[in-house]
């Protein structure tokens, strides 16, 4: 099968010629293109800044355009600037001359679109940013990957009559340890805001091709889905975005941000799950009636 692929400073795209499936793969969490000039406005080494990111979830789907589905993936990293928060969510406690603007949990804590924090709440940088720079990190990176995006999503929309976004991201093992012991906690959240960005029907489809794969699945707590879903999910249009978070520790050194031993089992799994969507979410499915 022909692949069409497109590379910028912001994102990868790999579109097969003849798409087989309404279901678009998205990592807008795995970009680790650290640029030397990033590297010096921080205050932190590479192995703390990366600890923010989606390491290698972008692994998970490079296979599924030979299999009839595009993928886009972030070549900018999650700690200059954050492709799942909306443009306005600018934080004053780190851009110079923005007011604050009433309670955003994500902007209090650090993670607004250009985050002032990585994960356990290290600062990325020694004092504050022009306002001029974060806008420039907008224009440069968060603009062209949601316009790229928002294209794919309309075009697979206007071929099949419907379109899903599935958004992969990672999370630390430790967001799910409450769950209890560690045979109780879950390998995958499955984020659909609750039932507002996606037909349950398509949630419980891909929560049933999961577990078919051995993998412990929850919905929603504690990751509910954030900017991508709530942007690009409205049922009624027959429009789905869900977003999956996967364990890190299932293949993943989380101190070290070194593969483990199980990635590939972990990725064949995944994938076969993929492909399970790929083929039930093609030509002539009718959303709009389950």
């Amino acid at each position: 099968m022909m692949i069409r692929h497109e590379n910028t400073q912001a994102y990868s795209i790999s579109i097969p010629e003849t798409t087989g499936s309404a279901i678009v793969f998205a990592s807008p969490h795995s970009g680790r293109a650290y640029t030397k000039d990033f590297r010096n406005k921080s205050i932190l080494d590479l192995l703390t800044l990366r600890s923010s990111e989606d390491a290698y979830v972008d692994h998970f789907i490079d296979a599924l355009p030979s299999h009839g589905a595009p993928t886009i993936c972030a070549t900018v990293p999650r700690a200059f600037i954050d492709l799942n928060r909306a443009p306005d969510e600018l934080d004053p406690a780190l851009i110079a001359g923005v007011k604050s603007r009433g309670l955003n949990p994500r902007i209090a804590s650090g993670l607004g679109i250009i985050p002032r924090v990585v994960a356990n709440a290290r600062p990325i940088y020694h004092g504050k940013l022009a306002l001029s720079e974060a806008e420039s990190r907008i224009a440069r990176f968060w603009t062209p990957y949601h316009a790229a995006l928002g294209d794919l999503l309309n075009q697979t929309h206007q071929r099949w009559g419907h379109s899903i976004l599935l958004d992969l991201h990672s999370m630390p093992n430790e967001a799910v340890s409450t769950f209890g012991p560690k045979n109780a906690q879950p390998d995958i959240i499955l984020g659909d805001r609750f039932g507002a960005s996606a037909s349950q029907s398509i949630v419980r489809a891909l929560e049933i091709a999961l577990t078919r794969e051995g993998f412990k699945v929850a919905r929603n707590a504690p990751f509910a889905g954030a900017y991508i879903t709530q942007r690009y999910g409205r049922p009624h249009s027959d429009q789905h975005a869900i977003q999956i978070e996967i364990n890190r520790s299932l293949y993943l050194n989380e101190r070290t941000i070194e593969l483990s031993s199980e990635f590939e089992n972990v990725k064949l799994r995944l994938q076969n799950a993929f492909q399970s969507m790929i083929s039930q979410y093609g030509a002539n499915r009718n959303l709009a009636a389950e």
